[in-house]
Order: C-alpha cells, then structure tokens, then sequence
C-alpha cells in the first residue's frame, strides 16, 4: 500500500487552506450565544452541510465530526477532488455550553473494519495539562498516530493547552511556553500533520508575534499548521502570515472563517466567510513553508 502525503491536504504549491467544521456541543452552545437558542441536531447539521458546500470548493481539506454531516458529506459528493476529507476521530467529554476537558479515541474508528473511504485524514483533539494525566494523554496521541497509519490514512494532531489549577492559582500561567512544550512532547510521535495554537492568541506586536511562531517552529517536529481558537477574527490573517512566515504550512481553522454567520441567513457564508478563506488561501500561497520542505 502506498503511503500517503499531504499532497491529499494541500495546495499545489505545497500550502495547507483547510476549514474546520467538527465542531459539536460548543457549536450548539454558539447558536444560544447568537441568540438562535440551543438548536436541535439536524440544524448542526444543516448548518456544516451549507459550509461544506461554500467553503470546500475553495479549501485544500475540509474537517467534519461523524455525528454531524460527515455520512452526508461523503455520500454526496459535496467536495470537490481538490478538497481531501478529514474525520474527527475524538470523543469529547464536555459539559453544555463548556469547554471540552478530556478527549479519548472514538470506539467507531477504533473497531476493526471502519469505514475510511473516500476519507484522506483523521484527526484528533488532545488536551494538554501539566497534570497526573498527562502520560496518558501522550500514549492516547501515539496510539492514535499508529491507529491512523495502519489504516492507510494521514493522521492530524491537535493539542490545545490548558492551565491547571495550581498554575492559575499560583499566577504561573504562561500559554507560549505551554503551547511550546506541547509541541516538543508530542510532535515527535510522529503525526502527519502537527494543528497548534497560535502564540500570544495572536495579539501584540507583529515582530514579537514572529519571533514566537519562530520558537513555536523551532519545537515543532514536522510539517505544522495553526488553529483559530482563541484568535480574534481580525487579527487571524496576521496570525497565519507570522505563523507561515515562521515556518508553518497554512491553516486548519473554522471560527474564523464563520463564527459570525452562526445563527443568522446561511447566505452570509457567501457574503463574510468565503472572502475570508480567498483572503487567507493567498496569504498561504505567499508566504506558507510548502509541507514537504519541514
């Protein structure tokens, strides 16, 4: 069996543009946050169907849960051969309208004999504390990369770090060198592709900005790209600039592209989200590390 490449993910000239819609309970929770109330499963659904549908026509990949549109997705066709197909393979344990606090591998991409057609990545959410659980949690990112290699599929890493009590309460809390240390755990199990968080949420100064994605790429083992949690919408552009700059790949990102299309006329994905995307591709297209070169 040949093995499988980025290329699956990219962009011909090597850059990743790919939109994020895996979101589950923290979607219903940013429709009652939109004034929407909390809305029933199929208005998800419906909700990452029309996104699907806008947005992955102009992405490099597209990232989807499997309770939520992916049997839709795939069965219809809705994106293009240009556009590769991640599946989320994390189960969240997560309270309503709270973060998620745990993740572990989903049990259906775990049984023998799941269904990956047509599907060219997965990808799983770690969280990351300093804490009595964190071994664990570096022997659930390994096993998911050797579950995803076994099946024939990339495999996308996703640390999100979190402080624990102590440190909040002590005030020693400090995110970069968190999202640093992150990514010199667990970058080197090997993952396909590393997903990390933007350093200073993207605020402050452009040069320093750069100068801590260059620390980030620095600790990054292999080809990596940055999420848009926690980055304001307008500042998300510079933030992937200074990350491609820096060494990154491009982007896996949904916030920024649609949060504020949530709960209101899906047209507005048209109007506000795909210019964004355009925007963001030709930022990536310019300045990304093609993934092959990390």
């Amino acid at each position: 069996m040949t093995e499988p490449t980025l290329d699956a993910l990219a962009r011909p000239g090597g850059g990743l543009a790919m939109v994020a819609m895996d979101q589950r309970e923290s979607l219903r929770t940013m429709f009652d946050d939109a004034g929407a109330g909390r809305p029933p499963d199929d208005v998800l659904t419906a909700f990452k169907l029309a996104v699907a549908r806008e947005l992955g026509p102009l992405a490099s990949g597209f990232l989807i849960d499997r309770h939520y549109g992916f049997d839709q997705v795939r069965r219809d066709r809705l994106l293009p051969e240009s556009c590769g197909l991640i599946l989320a393979v994390d189960a969240l344990t997560q309270e309503d309208g709270g973060p998620v606090e745990e993740t572990a591998l989903d049990p259906a991409f775990v049984a023998e004999g799941s269904d990956l057609d047509g599907v060219a990545a997965v990808k799983l959410l770690v969280i990351w504390r300093r804490d009595e659980l964190r071994e664990r949690r570096v022997e659930l990112a390994l096993e998911f990369v050797e579950q995803a290699r076994k099946r024939g599929v990339l495999s996308v890493l996703e640390p999100v770090v979190r402080a624990t009590p102590d440190e909040l309460g002590r005030g020693t809390w400090d995110l970069n060198p968190a999202i640093a240390e992150a990514a010199r755990e667990l970058s080197p199990l090997g993952p396909s592709l590393y997903k990390a968080q933007v350093p200073s949420a993207g605020e402050g100064d452009p040069a320093a900005l750069l100068d801590a994605c260059r620390a980030l790429d620095d600790a990054v083992t292999g080809p990596w790209v940055v999420l848009s949690q926690g980055v304001r919408q307008d500042r998300f552009p510079a933030a992937v600039e200074a990350a491609c700059r820096a060494g990154a790949s491009g982007f896996l990102a949904g916030r920024a592209l649609w949060s504020d299309v949530v709960g209101g006329p899906l047209t507005e994905l048209a109007a506000r989200s795909a210019p964004r995307l355009r925007r963001l591709t030709e930022i990536v297209d310019e300045h990304a590390t093609p993934w092959w070169t990390t």
